[in-house]
């Protein structure tokens, strides 16, 4: 294993794993990239798709359900591609039937899914309780359960009740509070058949998205210090609901918690300059560190964010650092609260060192890296998501050095097609049959405790901004038919036959060949005179004896 390690400032020691198991490989190595891995996961893995409660559900205000940030936002005209929305979007929450057919047809071993906040509590608290929001999660629970598909349940997947965002969402410290008691009355509701559940999904584009660039709800571009800040509640928001199901239901439940995180795998520029590398793994920190670390090491934020943030702080002439501090207190409150890794991953990027500049204030510009695509990724639907299946398998394995070899579930890997593509994506088969090798290879080659898959997505969905424009979908829907009806795509064929095959183990066409020929086959060797007369002419003229062994050789030439 090469590890490479670049001393920077004293609160910095950057750690890049950048060669895997036991092979020994350049991160160059075309041979490692395209080297194709026969193979099976272990018995029990876990096999899945998930989906998102705004993306699928529509009835955005069916039978008491208040309003989301994404209702708000998207009923704003300009905000989304072709202004659509998700008022119905898939329509399952009228399709609970239709939704689980797709799912036993797959033969999955979990779905994940998200609650609504709003269609739950409609205000946000505990006393606007909406009974029907409840029934609904109820009966696609229970039905799950009945066909042995086990519930992977996130609590919050972006659309907050719009009611808390009025008393400015993530960017108030109340709403810790608020957050845990929403989880501990669906613990309560629903923690006697959900046994897998995630606090929330992907807090990096909550609080860098929604609060630094503003692009997704709540829209609110202050990349200064909101983003941090946001963070900060969120970290502390997860550890609460955390220990909430840790003191009061984990004894008779006996379920998991944890978080779903995202990052992209980044490659250094160069990886024969220590500043590059450095750089990379800055990258990772900011991006996946920003959560992994307080949770999944000492509490506290990686030291690459504290030096660079309070560095450029400093530099612009404030007297404490853009970056909040926790008490120790809270850093031991925050510190192991997960039981799993989870990790959503799409996508490999490269990344070099810059000098960024110290106007605007920004999450961005205190990173001091560039970032660009890699040469050997391929374009999608979705132009920031290039695909580069290699990356998966680097990224798996810096969990596992950077966190203490966890157990890993992947919580959504898919790609988008364009709308032109329905049921023939054979794209999207060349990506599983890519991405989840890779998986394999980590698992298989390098000792990654991974312990399920869950391609995004079941069926094509609202896609945020992009709107219906592109699918990840491994179902087609007709979002232009009232009846929303969903057809199997190819993909959806081939993502049951790895299931079924629990991977992908060596075809007969490949399998090695023993046996003996038939008693008489004829055995002999050849020569041909010109080759053989040429070497007993060269030997004459240079008049030499030469052994057996040198004239075998130059016979062979």
């Amino acid at each position: 294993r090469l590890i490479l390690t670049q001393v920077g400032p004293p609160q910095h020691q950057a750690k890049y794993n950048l060669c895997h198991g036991d092979f020994k490989f350049s991160p160059q190595s075309k041979f490692q990239k395209k080297l194709y891995h026969y193979g099976t996961f272990p018995v029990g893995f876990q096999w899945g798709v998930s989906t998102s409660a705004y993306q699928i559900e529509g009835g955005w205000n069916a039978d008491g359900k208040g309003s989301s940030t994404w209702d708000t936002f998207t009923h704003k005209p300009g905000m989304i591609q072709n202004n659509d929305n998700g008022d119905v979007a898939c329509d399952s929450y009228n399709k609970i039937e239709e939704d689980l057919y797709m799912l036993r047809a797959l033969k999955v071993k979990t779905y994940r899914f998200s609650l609504s906040w709003p269609r739950i509590f409609p205000n946000g608290y505990r006393a606007s309780l909406n009974k029907k929001g409840v029934d609904y999660y109820n009966r696609l629970i229970d039905r799950l359960i009945r066909y042995n598909i086990t519930p992977m349940v996130t609590l919050h997947h972006w659309d907050l009740p719009q009611a808390l965002q009025d008393i400015n969402g993530w960017d108030n410290i109340t709403m810790i509070d608020i957050f845990n008691d929403y989880c501990d009355f669906c613990y309560e509701t629903f923690g006697d058949r959900v046994k897998f559940w995630m606090t929330f999904n992907q807090p990096h584009t909550i609080a860098w998205v929604g609060y630094g660039l503003g692009a997704f709800p709540p829209n609110i571009k202050k990349p200064a210090d909101a983003p941090y800040r946001v963070a900060h509640n969120l970290l502390k928001a997860h550890a609460s609901a955390y220990h909430t199901y840790d003191d009061k239901y984990r004894k008779t439940q006996h379920g998991l918690v944890s978080i779903s995180l995202n990052a992209d795998w980044v490659e250094p520029l160069d990886v024969n300059i220590p500043r590059e590398v450095d750089a990379a793994d800055r990258a990772l920190q900011f991006q996946l560190g920003w959560f992994a670390h307080p949770i999944f090491k000492n509490g506290d934020y990686p030291d690459a964010m504290k030096w660079q943030v309070g560095n450029k702080s400093e530099l612009q002439g404030l007297s404490e650092s853009r970056l909040p501090s926790f008490t120790e207190g809270e850093k031991a409150y925050i510190q192991g609260t997960a039981d799993v890794f989870c990790i959503n991953a799409y996508t490999t990027r490269r990344v070099h060192h810059v000098t960024s500049r110290l106007s605007p204030k920004s999450y961005e510009f205190d990173q001091d890296i560039a970032i660009k695509d890699v040469e050997d990724s391929q374009e999608t639907a979705v132009k920031e998501l290039r695909t580069a299946a290699w990356g998966l398998r680097r990224l798996l394995n810096w969990i596992k050095e950077e966190y203490g070899n966890p157990e890993i579930y992947i919580t959504e890997n898919g790609v988008s097609t364009n709308t032109a593509t329905t049921d023939d994506d054979t794209y999207r088969i060349f990506f599983l049959k890519t991405y989840i090798d890779e998986a394999l290879k980590a698992h298989n080659l390098d000792g990654v405790q991974l312990k399920g898959y869950t391609a995004w997505s079941l069926m094509d969905a609202f896609e945020w901004l992009n709107g219906y424009s592109v699918g990840f979908g491994l179902h087609h829907v007709d979002f232009k038919h009232p009846d929303r009806p969903r057809t199997p795509k190819r993909s959806a064929h081939y993502y049951y036959d790895i299931i079924r095959d629990n991977g992908f183990p060596l075809p007969e066409e490949e399998k090695p060949l023993y046996g003996n020929f038939c008693e008489g086959f004829a055995w002999s060797v050849a020569t041909a005179s010109y080759q053989v007369n040429k070497i007993f002419i060269i030997v004459c003229i240079v008049g030499i004896r030469i052994s057996a062994e040198i004239l075998t050789f130059l016979c062979s030439l």
